[in-house]
């Protein structure tokens, strides 16, 4: 039905959004600190795409596969803010050492982790539909291309109509690479000089930390629904609109905030705005 190569374009199609965004956030970081004890933007996008999150997807699917579905108003869901404290606070470490190729990897894979977790397409509760789809077995027992694929089915009625649900028109997982495809596309070209901190956000940076700047920014996006108004009419000029002048400026922002602040506990002088 779907070949590896399918599956890794539909896991992925916000790498270029994800790139674009850690570029913007470093120049953004950048501009505040001065320091050169950050790894490179090269060396952290290294990171992306086949040797980032996303590659593990395909390579070994349901083995270590980092799961960046968040549910920002459950306080259960803690799984995604423990992998972000835990990229953070080994970041620190290795800026501490200076360490700067674990540090790209650490810096990279956060940023990824924040950015995922800030997608309204990753607020859709997507472990439950896909059990569902599956018959009642868990995403655990998802172990190789096929079993992601091919969703179960006591007949073949009932096959047919699972795998429709999952790969059909407005099914979970084409909506979900084509709200992820869109927001890549609305950003490529933009330059997000208005997503460069201010006193402001640093003064929140410094008094919040980083779960709680995550925590309220997710909050925050889920509380625009965007992606219920994708799945409902897909992509409109007001939706793409808010892309462009709040969703990716506060991934951003967020991105460049959390960077800052594993940069100044690492003990590195910064300068304000």
């Amino acid at each position: 039905m779907y070949s590896g190569t399918t599956l890794n374009n539909f896991s992925g199609n916000l790498v270029g959004a994800h790139q674009k965004i850690d570029r913007v956030a470093y120049k953004a970081m950048q501009a505040v600190t001065g320091t050169k004890h950050f790894p490179s933007i090269k060396d952290i996008l290294y990171f992306e795409g086949r040797n980032g999150p996303d590659g593990i997807k395909a390579k070994s699917p349901a083995q270590d596969e980092p799961w960046h579905y968040y549910d920002p108003f459950d306080p259960e869901d803690t799984g995604l803010l423990k992998m972000i404290n835990e990229h953070y606070e080994s970041l620190v470490i290795h800026l501490k050492e200076k360490n700067l190729e674990k540090s790209a990897f650490e810096a990279s894979w956060l940023a990824h982790a924040l950015v995922d977790g800030l997608t309204p397409a990753h607020h859709y509760p997507y472990e439950e539909a896909i059990t569902n789809l599956r018959g009642g077995e868990g995403i655990h027992t998802r172990t190789n291309i096929k079993e992601k694929l091919v969703m179960k089915g006591e007949t073949k009625s009932e096959f047919v109509k699972n795998n429709w649900l999952m790969w059909g028109f407005k099914g979970i997982m084409v909506t979900h690479g084509g709200f992820e495809f869109g927001v890549s596309a609305i950003i490529a070209p933009l330059r997000f000089k208005s997503a460069y901190l201010t006193q402001m956000d640093i003064k929140q940076a410094q008094e919040h930390g980083p779960i709680e700047i995550f925590e309220q920014s997710a909050r925050r996006v889920a509380l625009w629904d965007m992606y219920t108004e994708f799945q409902k009419y897909g992509w409109t000029v007001p939706l793409a609109r808010q892309v462009r002048d709040e969703l990716a400026p506060l991934m951003i922002k967020v991105v460049a905030m959390i960077w800052y602040l594993a940069l100044k506990e690492a003990g590195f002088t910064t300068r304000t705005p």
